[in-house]
C-alpha cells in the first residue's frame, strides 16, 4: 500500500492521499470506518469506527523504529493504575515502495475531547479532580517496570542525547548525568489528554526516560500561559525539584531556544528566565 509520494523520507499525512491506507485498515480490522470523522495530522491519521472505537494510523520510517519494536500502545495496555483508552488490536505492514512501516491501533473511544493543541495559547478550565487523576496516572506509570526505552519525537532517548541537547544550547559548569530512569509517556502535551474526564492517550513513544521528562514536557507546552505553566510546576513539584527534573527542564527548553527557535514563539522569554534559574541551581549543587 503506497502513497503518491512514497519515499524513504517522512511524508505529511495532512496533504497526502490516504484512501488506500484507510481501505487496507478497514479490511484488516474488519470494521467500517466513518469518513466524516477522519482527523489528519502530520504523522498520523485517526478515524472513528461503526463499532464505537477509534483507529489511529501512523507511518514511521524504518530508521525511526528501535530494536524494541514499535508497539507502544499495545505495550501500554498492560500498565496498571493509568487512565487510558482500552486497546483492542492492531494491524502492521511494510510499505512496499519505501523504507517505512504502517501501524493501525484500535482502541476504545476517548471519554472526552483533547484538552487542546500540543501548545496552548489560553488556559483550559480543569477541575482539581482532573489534576488529581493526572498525578495518579503519572505516579503509577513511574512506579512500574519496563525494558522499553522512551522515544520522544521518535528519537530513542539516552544519556548522550540528553547531554548533546543541553550542551548544544546552554553553557555552564554543571553535570548533565541523569541519575534516575523511570517509565514515562514521553509525549505528554495538551493534545494527548482529555477533559473534563482525564485520559492519557497516544502511547507510541513511552518507555524508560529521565525522571521529570513528562513534567518538563507538559510545562514547556504550557509556557505561553504562565499561570498554567506554574500550575504544572506546582502539581509536579517533586519532579521539578529533583536534579533530573532540572536537567529535563533544560532538555525541554533546548527545543524552544535551540537553533530552530521561532522569534515570535510566546514561550521564549519564560523559557530563558527558567533556564537561567535552573542553571544557577545546578551549579550550586
Amino acid at each position: 500500500m503506497t502513497l503518491s509520494a512514497s519515499t524513504g523520507q517522512a511524508v505529511d499525512l495532512r496533504v497526502q492521499p490516504v484512501g488506500e491506507i484507510l481501505d487496507r485498515v478497514k479490511q484488516s480490522l474488519q470494521v467500517r470506518l466513518l469518513p466524516d470523522t477522519v482527523v489528519r495530522k502530520r504523522r498520523s491519521v485517526g478515524v472513528r469506527t461503526a463499532r464505537d472505537t477509534w483507529v489511529r494510523i501512523e507511518r514511521r520510517l524504518l530508521d525511526k523504529i528501535p530494536d524494541q519494536g514499535w508497539n507502544g500502545t499495545e505495550g501500554a495496555s498492560r500498565l496498571e493504575g493509568i487512565a487510558q483508552p482500552e486497546w483492542h488490536g492492531c494491524v502492521v505492514w511494510r510499505d512496499t515502495d519505501a523504507a517505512a512501516m504502517w501501524r493501525a491501533d484500535e482502541t476504545e473511544l476517548l471519554p472526552g475531547a483533547p484538552v487542546g493543541s500540543a501548545i496552548l495559547s489560553e488556559a483550559p478550565e480543569l477541575p482539581d479532580d482532573w489534576w488529581e487523576a493526572l498525578n495518579a496516572s503519572l505516579d503509577s506509570l513511574a512506579a512500574q517496570s519496563t525494558t522499553r526505552v522512551a522515544t520522544p519525537d521518535t528519537v530513542t532517548i539516552a544519556q548522550a542525547v540528553v547531554t548533546e541537547s543541553i550542551r548544544s544550547v546552554f553553557s555552564g559548569n554543571f553535570d548533565t548525568a541523569v541519575e534516575q530512569w523511570l517509565p514515562a509517556h514521553a509525549d505528554l502535551n495538551w493534545a494527548n489528554m482529555t477533559a473534563p474526564t482525564f485520559s492519557l492517550f497516544d502511547w507510541e513513544d513511552w518507555g524508560n526516560a529521565p525522571l521529570g521528562l513528562d513534567a518538563a514536557s507538559l510545562w514547556a507546552s504550557s509556557l505561553a500561559v504562565p499561570a498554567l505553566a506554574d500550575r504544572v510546576r506546582h502539581e509536579r513539584q517533586a519532579d521539578f525539584e529533583s536534579r533530573d527534573g532540572k536537567l529535563m527542564t533544560l532538555f525541554a527548553c533546548s527545543k524552544i531556544l535551540g537553533p530552530y527557535a521561532h522569534p515570535e514563539d510566546p514561550r521564549l522569554e519564560h523559557a530563558r528566565c527558567m533556564v537561567e534559574q535552573v542553571i544557577q541551581e545546578l551549579q550550586a549543587g
